[in-house]
């Protein structure tokens, strides 16, 4: 028997070199050195010179450590839109910048002093400062180079640093607007304190845990009262900080609340008279072990005393004996903050440890007294524990502490017990607790006019203005700035932006001067904040000014404030006076961080928002959406998934999540990205093959097509039209799903299944075949622009592949898909033939699993419709070739059916179809044998 004949040399097979394994972890850098040996970032900026420009301003991460997660997510974000908008046309440039001051890089270098046994106040500042400044250095460049090798691109040779002189010149400007127009005051107020650290904190630098504190009932004895039967019984107060009472200055009262006489029968206050909220008195009965007398009152009522007769009453503090400052009397004062939520209905006022304290005895002319030291500890001269504590240590604070011990002694203390569970501010850097304490520091009010409105007006009115993305955080933001208080800018510490004023020794006034603030911020553009703490003073103060009136402030900025200014330093002086960023984005957490502070700045300075726009995300979770920690060993490190996976891998995970909420990553959500990954790799690489040596020369146009074609054509438009609309709304997960549902859906289980016996089989010069291959030239260019801002390596690979020597596709704009492809009447017939294919799909596949046919080409298939519309359609086009069957036929009936039989007819030796045509398996169909013979 004679062998059949071998066409294979006659049959085209799409040829490519592209790889369909990735190999992204080791050609990724190879192509960032290519970038950069090109300098694509500046070719970018040539080509788009003149455009119209879109600024993303970035915002600092800090300069301390290996980048994480939420770097990672972080920075990805913002170079797929800083791509997409160069896509669109725009001069999107990107300055990458870092926050290089402040505390956290300070604990570090105390951190090796303290295992040298070294100490850090010993050291001279200058040397600690050039410390800090080198420590900053080597961790900007570590994270650059990790942040460049996720392929963020931007001017990685010129990036802001907060620590650069000219950063730190224009930031001490920013601050001299604020001394100019007269919203800065230096006061003393409690703010958040860091006992550790020894420097206030920003409400940005807080986190809240929950803890379990001491909680004591204190009695104060009434010596003075309008009402006869309150003097000599004892007003009860309730706290879960008991190291405040050695600062008590007074009783909150609240005058709307009724309060109750009582004289317990038993337990730690038997047989004394004490005042407490009625509504709160069984509550604090339990705490201190009382059970009722029945022979005296069944309530144990003794008198009824509404709140509003409490004014003019006197106590005397528990530990008066001591003299001097715990003498003074103790005033009952109305608070509208007294609640009967938990406690006795009194609070106790320690002016210096609590913003409600404060406002209440400043009203009535009671100061703060400065009794607590930066490290928690009680001043040496202070009367009672004069230099213990630290106030901040649990020890210290126990029902067996000095505190209670005391006060027992002293026969106040009616209950004690160290199981009150509550949430507490710690530091986010040390996670030490924080207290509140009264301390001199120097604040930008938020409700002193200025120029007809206060800070938080113009705050406000600027936060209406701005697009928020997603929309519901307007409102997170606008109730922040609703109720903060006043802006400390001050810190206790050396590594910063020093507040470069002088203050009236006499007066406490800070000077203004232009001239002065313009010696100051050309010293600090000659030497950076060090400029301020070598200064020859008299020399910046000039002829006008004596040094012996004036003294230098030594408090440094809040790093907030560093950050909040980078808009004036970054857009401004690069890009012109009053130019705004278009987008700001960063994590939730900067609604109370760098969203707010630049906010406040830029409104405080130039009276609107400092952005056009703000987009905020979410974080990265673990797998099992959990909160990353070390000690759970749930970390998932950016740096090894590059390494294993590659950079796009993870670029496509941050396209692909809703990153407006928390979003989670794994080794399940890793796999579920590969997968997606893959299969829009082999799009290309099909995409390729098929263009093999296709030429321009070969394209027809729409008209001349077939419909299959037009309709590609048509979804291509639809989708163009999708995709700039996503690219806008920031939606990229939106985008890249429309991107793999239209290659994976559209595409490769349609399109290119239907046509590869049309790519394969017919004859070069046949206008179906030239017209499939127009059609996917049109995809390609599209497709390959599309994906570029979120695979930039990928898409780079595959431009190269098929244009080597074109450039980057980096290079490229948006690509021209013509409107008048649109056709929803050609759309709507062929979704109707989409979905009939699927049925007639679904009726051959049982024969195929039950093996009666091997493939559809083998099966013939009989067609009755109830619709004589979808009839019309099945009828118009060669509908089993778009069913890849052997033969259809399709009839009208009272119903839908589809019948499948395996067919009679011999295979073509080329083409493998299944025809009536070819006369014994093997031979050739008329087409094929055209084509073998033409």
């Amino acid at each position: 028997m004679s062998e059949k004949p071998d066409y294979k040399d006659t049959v085209f097979l799409p040829k490519t070199d592209f790889p369909m394994k990735a190999g992204l972890a080791n050609k990724e850098p190879a192509i960032l050195a290519r970038w950069a040996e090109a300098g694509l970032y500046e070719q970018l900026r040539a080509a788009r010179a003149g455009r119209e420009r879109f600024i993303l301003h970035d915002g600092p991460p800090y300069a301390n450590g290996d980048i994480h997660m939420g770097h990672a997510m972080n920075k990805v974000l913002k170079d797929i839109i800083v791509r997409s908008r160069s896509l669109m046309g725009y001069d999107a440039p990107y300055i990458p910048g870092w926050d290089c001051h402040g505390l956290p890089i300070e604990w570090k270098i105390e951190e090796e002093y303290r295992k040298k046994k070294l100490d850090k106040d010993a050291v001279p500042p200058a040397e600690f400062r050039a410390q800090c400044r080198a420590y900053a250095e080597k961790w900007v460049g570590i994270q650059m180079e990790q942040f460049q090798r996720l392929g963020v691109m931007g001017e990685w040779d010129d990036p802001y640093l907060t620590m650069k002189y000219e950063s730190e010149a224009a930031i001490v400007a920013e601050l001299m607007k604020f001394a100019m127009s007269g919203q800065l005051y230096r006061g003393a107020k409690p703010v958040m304190w860091s006992p550790v650290e020894k420097t206030a904190l920003a409400e940005a630098e807080v986190e809240y845990e929950d803890i379990t504190s001491t909680q004591i009932d204190v009695a104060f004895e009434i010596v003075e009262s309008p009402v006869p039967e309150l003097v000599g019984a004892h007003a009860v107060v309730w706290t879960t900080t008991p190291w405040t009472i050695p600062v008590n200055q007074g009783l909150a009262y609240g005058p709307e609340i009724d309060y109750v006489l009582v004289t317990p029968a038993s337990g730690s206050a038997e047989g004394r008279k004490v005042l407490v909220a009625s509504d709160l008195l069984a509550a604090f009965l339990h705490r201190t072990g009382a059970i009722a007398n029945p022979e005296t009152s069944p309530d144990l009522t003794v008198h009824f005393v509404p709140g509003s007769k409490l004014a003019g009453t006197i106590a005397r503090h528990p530990m008066h004996q001591l003299g001097g400052f715990f003498a003074r009397p103790r005033p009952f004062l109305p608070g509208d903050f007294v609640t009967t939520d938990a406690g006795t209905g009194l609070v106790h006022m320690a002016p210096d440890h609590g913003e409600d304290d404060f406002l209440l005895c400043k009203a009535n002319g009671i100061d703060t007294v400065f009794a607590v030291e930066d490290d928690g500890r009680y001043r040496a001269d202070w009367l009672w524990l004069g230099g213990q504590g630290s106030v901040i240590n649990k020890k210290f604070n126990a029902p067996d502490g000095p505190i209670c011990s005391d006060l027992k002694e002293a026969g106040a203390l009616l209950a004690a017990s160290d199981d009150f569970q509550h949430s507490y501010p710690h530091s986010w850097r040390s996670k030490a607790k924080v207290i509140f304490r009264a301390t001199p520091q120097w604040f930008i009010p938020m409700d002193r006019p200025a120029e007809g409105r206060t800070l938080r007006q113009t705050a406000l009115a600027a936060i209406e203005e701005t697009r928020w993305v997603p929309a519901r955080s307007k409102n997170r933001i606008r109730s922040m700035v609703e109720g903060r208080p006043d802006w400390v800018i001050s810190r206790q510490r050396a590594w910063g932006v020093p507040i470069a004023l002088y203050v009236n020794r006499k007066t406490g006034d800070y000077l203004r001067d232009e001239a002065v603030n313009a010696r100051i911020i050309e010293a600090f553009r000659q030497g950076g904040a060090d400029a301020w703490f070598t200064a020859h003073h008299q020399d910046l103060l000039g002829n006008d000014y004596n040094l012996a009136d004036w003294e230098p402030v030594g408090d440094i900025l809040d790093v907030w404030f560093d950050s909040g200014s980078t808009h004036s330093y970054v857009i401004e002086e690069r890009y012109g006076e009053g130019v705004r960023a278009d987008l700001y984005i960063e994590g939730t957490d900067q609604h109370r961080g760098w969203f707010q502070s630049s906010l406040l700045e830029s409104c405080g300075t130039r009276g609107r928002a400092p952005y056009e726009g703000v987009l905020t995300h979410g974080f990265a979770l673990d797998g099992n959406g959990r909160k990353m920690s070390k000690s759970l060993g749930n970390v998932v490190d950016p740096l090894a998934i590059i390494r294993d996976n590659g950079a796009d891998i993870l670029r496509m995970w941050v396209a692909s999540t809703d990153y407006f909420e928390d979003v989670r990553i794994g080794k399940e959500v890793l796999a579920g990205t590969s997968d997606a990954y893959r299969k829009l790799r082999n799009t290309f690489r099909y995409l390729l093959g098929a263009l093999s040596d296709f030429s321009e020369a070969e394209a027809v146009s729409p008209a001349e097509m077939p419909e299959l074609e037009r309709w590609v054509l048509h979804r291509l438009a639809l989708l163009d039209a999708e995709l700039r609309s996503a690219a806008d709304g920031y939606e990229f997960n939106r985008y890249i799903r429309a991107i793999t549902n239209f290659s994976n859906d559209d595409l490769s289980a349609f399109f290119f299944d239907i046509r590869k016996d049309s790519l394969y089989c017919d004859a070069a010069s046949s206008l179906k075949r030239r017209a499939y291959r127009t059609v996917l030239s049109h995809v390609f260019e599209a497709l390959v622009r599309w994906v570029a801002p979120i695979l930039c390596f990928t898409a780079e690979e595959v431009w190269a592949s098929r244009y080597p020597e074109a450039g980057s596709v980096h290079l490229e704009t948006w690509p021209e898909v013509d409107g008048a492809w649109r056709d929803d009447a050609l759309g709507e017939k062929w979704e109707l033939l989409r979905a009939l294919r699927t049925r007639v799909t679904e009726a051959i596949e049982p024969m195929r699993r039950d093996k009666i046919i091997r493939s559809s080409l083998e099966a013939e298939v009989g067609l009755t419709l109830a619709e004589p519309e979808l009839l019309t359609a099945v009828r118009s086009v060669d509908f089993d070739e778009l069913c890849i069957v052997s033969e259809l036929a399709a009839g009208e009936g009272q119903e839908d059916r589809v019948s499948v039989a395996r067919t009679e007819n011999d295979k073509c030796g080329r083409c493998w179809r299944h025809l009536p045509e070819v006369k014994e398996d093997g031979a050739l169909c008329a087409r094929c044998e055209e084509v073998v013979n033409g």
